[in-house]
């Protein structure tokens, strides 16, 4: 009797560790629209980074840029969370100074031009809780056309002769963004 207990007291035991060891290993499937970052300068041997921006990369899987990312709607920049600017060097933007610091950037997309906004809302989910009063710079800048379609929103800087430009590419959408040191 006593034998029986404790085997049905070790097996209980063995089974109730293996149900939480199980648990514990489950891990989230894969984002559709994956994390991704770009800095500059963009050598990852590179340590001494002057800007870089973390965001979700949506696809277009079909559809087009100004069916996602609506004209003259304020939008978070890429899918999920908005985009993260961290900024490592006091810059300017459109004559306005954006102090070393870490900031949401939206944009407003239009056909011809895109707004691009940068504001002091952090760990922000799209652009719900966009607030207009937390801005601390914005620009209007002009969109281009590229010659190759993009699949995945994409984000890159360049160096300019007074800073360093971040550009974006959607489809064949393209938008630059002139930030001055």
């Amino acid at each position: 009797m006593k034998t029986t207990r404790l085997i049905s007291a070790i097996a209980f035991a063995f089974t109730l560790l293996l149900s939480f060891n199980a648990e514990a290993q489950k891990f989230s499937e894969l984002d559709k629209s994956p994390m991704d970052a770009s800095s500059y300068p963009s050598n990852y041997k590179e340590s001494n980074k002057l800007i870089k921006i973390v965001y979700s990369r949506p696809q277009l899987k079909g559809r087009e840029v100004y069916d996602l990312a609506k004209p003259g709607k304020v939008w978070r920049l890429g899918a999920n969370e908005a985009a993260e600017l961290n900024v490592y060097t006091d810059m300017e933007l459109n004559g306005t100074k954006i102090e070393k610091g870490t900031y949401t950037v939206y944009a407003i997309p239009g056909e011809k031009e895109w707004t691009i906004i940068v504001s002091t809302d952090l760990n922000v989910w799209g652009s719900y809780f966009y607030d207009e009063k937390n801005d601390v710079a914005r620009i209007t800048v002009p969109t281009s056309e590229g010659s190759k379609s993009l699949e995945a929103f994409s984000i890159a800087f360049k160096k300019s002769d007074d800073g360093i430009h971040m550009h974006m590419g959607w489809g064949t959408v393209r938008v630059a963004v002139p930030f001055k040191k």
